[in-house]
């Protein structure tokens, strides 16, 4: 069991899969606040779920004491992160990726102190660098330290070549440049431990060793795990899409209903990764059975959207849920789809209507539902598909429809 404060608590919550050394870590750790750093690439306008394992592991480094530094990949974004993707990603204009990051940022603030404090976090972007660099001069200084052989070896890009989707030579850089990160923030800011998902071993293990071989010094590496759900499916993502930490990308609402869908037998494992509950209360909950544990899907949903959003909003959208689903109330906090009006003039079927809320994909999956019983406007079911939703149906200007128990939206005329 690891000593550090740090350390001792990412091991009780799950958060270490791989360390390059994890004694040694501990050391220094013991031995007074470190720096550590993860990397973001802006590859939308919006971290999400999937991202956020590794930004609460920034925030927990911050919580006890050691500084934490979010590096913006402005510069590797114009490459992008091969590891374990089945094709290139698409470039990015200057006018995108500057419009990324400042969306990326205002997630990171979410979550992280960017004071003057001893430990206030630091928002880097590894373009300041990467932007200026001569391509021979790198060469001269960093390529010599890099085997081919090794590689080719590392998973991410063996999995690639083995499917034979093919690894431009614009992606194969990835990994060095990468590494030329972690030897700059250690040179600016004495950034001894690099962390990441476990898909970035390779290029953290790459980093640590060019740090050693060209400028003598020992660094760290550690990964977390891939969190997936108890069922197999990946963290964050849904048929809807990825659940967005912005509340421009997706409303609070949704975002604590995410949290509340969690199956049961994933509830004491994310209450440990994505609140700030004390490990022993997270294990009680999650042990919880029937009806209980319900409860504690509801604390957890509160909890996570506090730490995204703030307390006022998760307990807004708490209160939104209780509303909706204990009360059959019409909720202001619902989510809103905005309808034509003209549609409401003339009145349109009910399954049309389902399919322009974001209901249903297709008017068909919309016809199914409704002959399922599973739709809902203002809480009275559905009978018939081809009922007439008009100005009528409008209670202050909106009505509820529902589909299901879980999905909730308030249409309104636009």
């Amino acid at each position: 069991m690891p000593k550090s404060a740090f350390l001792r608590d990412a091991q009780a919550r799950g958060f270490i899969f791989q360390c390059t050394d994890l004694d040694a870590l501990d050391e220094a750790m013991l031995a007074g606040p470190i720096t550590a750093y993860i990397g973001f690439d802006p590859t939308a306008d919006s971290l999400h779920v999937g991202n956020a394992l590794s930004i609460m592991a920034l925030r927990m480094l911050q919580r006890h004491g050691h500084r934490p530094i979010a590096l913006m990949g402005g510069g590797t974004a114009r490459i992008g992160d091969p590891s374990f993707r089945d094709e290139a990603r698409a470039l990015m204009s200057p006018e995108k990726l500057a419009h990324n990051l400042n969306g990326i940022e205002g997630s990171l603030r979410q979550f992280l102190h960017f004071d003057e404090q001893d430990n206030g976090a630091i928002l880097a972007n590894n373009a300041d660098w990467l932007d200026k660099l001569s391509y021979i001069d790198l060469l001269q200084d960093v390529g010599v330290h890099f085997s081919v052989s090794r590689m080719l070896s590392f998973d991410s890009v063996k999995q690639r070549l083995d499917r034979e989707q093919g690894l431009t030579f614009l992606e194969f850089n990835y990994s060095i440049l990468q590494s030329y990160d972690f030897r700059e923030l250690n040179r600016r800011h004495d950034v001894r431990l690099q962390m990441g998902g476990s898909d970035q071993w390779g290029n953290i293990v790459a980093g640590i060793d060019l740090v050693r071989r060209t400028d003598g010094k020992q660094v760290f590496g550690l990964t977390t795990p891939l969190v997936t759900t108890a069922s197999g499916a990946k963290m964050g993502k849904s048929a809807k899409g990825a659940t967005w930490l912005s509340a421009e990308r997706l409303p609070v609402f949704e975002y604590w209903q995410f949290w509340r869908n969690t199956e049961d037998a994933d509830v004491g494992r994310f209450l440990k990764l994505f609140t700030e509950l004390p490990v022993e209360e997270c294990e009680r909950l999650g042990v919880l059975q029937g009806a209980d544990i319900n409860e504690a899907k509801k604390i957890l949903a509160t909890e996570a959207t506090a730490i995204c959003h703030g307390r006022p909003a998760a307990e807004a959208a708490a209160e939104a849920a209780r509303q909706t689903f204990e009360q059959g109330a019409l909720a202001g906090e619902l989510p809103r789809r905005d309808i034509t009006a003209q549609l409401l003039d003339e009145g349109t079927p009910a399954f049309r209507i389902l399919v322009e809320a974001g209901l249903a994909t297709s008017n068909g999956e919309a016809r199914r539902l409704i002959r399922g019983g599973g739709a809902r406007l203002n809480d009275i079911v559905i009978t018939d598909e081809n009922q007439s939703v008009t100005h009528a149906d409008l209670r202050d200007g909106v009505a509820k429809l529902s589909s299901g128990k879980k999905h909730h939206v308030l249409i309104q005329p636009a």
